[in-house]
């Protein structure tokens, strides 16, 4: 049987329907950058998709062109994810689409090296005449994250945030999103066959003590996105951004109390 992400890992890809922590291990993804309306007709979002789904089936399909990974067992190809956001704020305004800035992605299996996947951009390009130079070899370590499968439509989504928000508050904890840590969505149910109010969307968010205590990341630098892109090494090395007012969360874990 080929191997299965989503049944391999259920705890990061079929949490339930209610808010849970976890603490997600650095994976490697192709990934493609952008800003816009997800939903503009061949827009830049809907080419990124078709640049993601091109190199990965050319790196599940290696052996039949002669390219031989090192480690390679059978796989399907894992489903369609995403990290959002938006300038000038934290949180995700679902009636501002058009300034989505997003990065969409699909997740590798551990033995697609740099050079493997070099190889399936140059080779998807040839064979399908797409342009994938924006394919970016990604390497994201989430670290502590909130999350909850949300049912429904993708603009219903704010429902569950609020309730993974609330589940925070309870528990001493609080978002963590900035530039480096964002949004993340993985989308389990193709859109184009399944009605809005039956769709299945893990929702994600990065997360810290409210006491102000971060993760071991955190405290000596924390890098959340790591890119090499097309033979070019290129940390995306951030510090986190200064810990909020303990004051304010231990308020809001107050509130919840009451």
């Amino acid at each position: 049987m080929p191997f299965d992400f989503k049944k391999e890992y259920r705890e990061f890809y079929l949490p339930k329907a209610k808010p849970e922590i976890v603490t997600v291990p650095r994976a490697n993804y192709i990934a493609v950058r952008g800003e816009g309306d997800p939903n503009e007709e061949n827009g830049a979002y809907q080419r990124a998709i078709g640049v993601l789904y091109a190199v990965a089936y050319t790196l599940k399909m290696s052996k039949r062109a002669g390219h031989e990974i090192d480690g390679f067992f059978d796989y399907v190809v894992p489903p369609l994810e995403g990290f959002w956001q938006m300038p000038d704020t934290e949180t995700v305004d679902y009636g501002r689409k058009s300034d989505f800035r997003w990065i969409s992605v699909l997740r590798l299996p551990d033995f697609v090296t740099k050079a493997d996947f070099d190889w399936a951009v140059e080779a998807a390009a040839k064979k399908k005449k797409l342009d994938c130079s924006k394919a970016e070899f990604l390497a994201v370590d989430e670290g502590l994250c909130v999350q909850i499968m949300h049912l429904g439509s993708f603009d219903d989504e704010p429902e569950s945030v609020a309730k993974m928000d609330a589940f925070l508050r309870e528990n001493g904890y609080e978002n963590d999103l900035n530039d480096v840590r964002l949004h993340h969505e993985i989308y389990l149910s193709d859109p184009r066959k399944v009605a809005p109010e039956k769709r299945r969307t893990v929702i994600r968010h990065p997360i810290k003590k409210c006491d102000g205590e971060n993760s071991p990341q955190a405290k000596e630098g924390f890098h959340g996105l790591y890119s090499d892109h097309r033979g070019q090494h290129r940390w995306r090395a951030h510090l986190l951004r200064h810990v909020r007012q303990a004051g304010s969360c231990k308020k809001g874990v107050a509130e919840a109390a009451l």
